[in-house]
């Protein structure tokens, strides 16, 4: 049927209003806020962490997801549900050497801890670097811990970001000695990450609690924040042509924040529940110990030989998101059980299971070691 005057005259019209609107976009977007397209674009360049891990779960080729084990481990956590375990005060349990939560310190030392919260795992299990701090020795993540601690007790300012911001490698590395021949791993990589972290506070009113405040009570705004305006953050790979995200270090800077605030009894962090299980190499390895994730053969194999996985390996990136989204699927199984046997609310969330993981891992190390951690050398996690 042939169009009427009307009806070429309509189509005319929606063809010129088409091309008026292209015309006056640049217009438009230049009388936007920047940072409403800098969250437009951040939002639709990858998957958050939450939808990384089941994107990748359904995908994974040698990392897989138990249900037998994770229905185990739910249990194992419900046995536990009305321990301090399974709550936000296991952080200072998890956290011995952190300052008094009373004080502001406190809030810089987790930034300080947590920037440069990466690659402890040493070449030869024989051959760790050790701190000894009034009478005990640390290895792994605590030497971080002691290090700092010991130092704040030398008068170095280390938790001030007009120090750290222009420390030296040299003074760093004194900051970070060892108590034996074997010094902590990347040096030069935890000495930029720190002086750049330093200098972005500077930039936001001196301050952790400064910067962070921009964010208001919001945990998923604080990590936006933070991997917006701090580059060795951004922990993001590409996964079967997605882009996909881990954020380990933002994701547990925010709730050791949460952590040293409900330590306080200001712990009103609002979508807390938005965080992940905190993507590492130590918690993974218990979830194969409690049969949660299953590793293939092949897998295995290539690490218990050692072979170093790049970070965004096919290999490194499943099992971190797998490990993401079995305990996902851990604290959805543990709340079914409390509402089906106690007829109430779960409150335990997806970091507080992290918080009891990584602790147990540290402890049974000994019934793990047959279980090899996957060694990548990153400053991510």
């Amino acid at each position: 049927m042939s169009q009427g005057p009307p009806s070429r005259l309509m189509n005319l019209w929606k063809v010129l209003r088409t091309e008026s609107l292209l015309l006056l976009a640049p217009r438009i977007r230049s009388r936007m806020p920047s940072t409403f397209y800098r969250t437009v674009s951040i939002m639709e360049a990858h998957l958050f962490p939450r939808e990384s891990g089941q994107f990748i779960a359904e995908r994974s080729r040698d990392v897989f997801v138990e249900d037998a084990g994770v229905q185990k481990v739910a249990e194992m956590l419900y046995a536990l549900r009305h321990s301090d375990d399974l709550t936000a005060s296991g952080w200072k349990k998890a956290n011995p050497l952190a300052p008094a939560p009373t004080s502001d310190q406190a809030l810089n030392w987790v930034f300080v801890v947590d920037t440069m919260n990466f690659s402890f795992w040493p070449e030869k299990e024989t051959e760790q670097c050790e701190v000894t701090y009034k009478g005990t020795t640390y290895t792994g993540y605590m030497t971080l811990c002691a290090a700092i601690t010991r130092a704040m007790e030398e008068g170095i300012p280390i938790t001030d970001p007009k120090y750290f911001s222009r420390i030296s490698v040299e003074e760093l590395g004194h900051v970070l000695r060892s108590d034996n021949e074997t010094p902590m791993p990347m040096l030069q990589e935890r000495h930029q990450v720190l002086t750049e972290g330093g200098r972005v506070l500077l930039e936001h009113g001196g301050s952790f609690r400064s910067f962070i405040s921009q964010a208001g009570s919001d945990a998923r705004k604080m990590v936006e924040l933070i991997v917006q305006k701090i580059p060795s953050y951004k922990d993001e790979a590409t996964y079967e042509g997605k882009r996909i995200s881990f954020y380990k270090r933002a994701q547990i800077l925010v709730a050791d924040l949460w952590g040293v605030m409900e330590a306080r009894g200001h712990g009103d962090i609002i979508n807390i529940d938005w965080l992940t299980m905190f993507a590492d190499y130590r918690v993974p390895q218990a979830l194969v110990y409690l049969e949660a994730l299953r590793y293939s053969d092949t897998l295995m194999q290539t690490l218990k030989n050692g072979e170093l996985l790049c970070s965004g390996d096919r290999r490194e990136v499943e099992i971190r998101g797998c490990s993401i989204w079995s305990v996902e699927l851990i604290k959805d199984r543990l709340c079914k059980l409390v509402q089906e046997r106690d007829g109430q609310t779960c409150n335990v969330n997806s970091a507080i299971i992290d918080f009891y993981l990584w602790p147990y891992a540290k402890q049974h190390h000994k019934e793990m070691a047959h279980i090899p951690i996957h060694r990548t050398r990153c400053i991510y996690y």
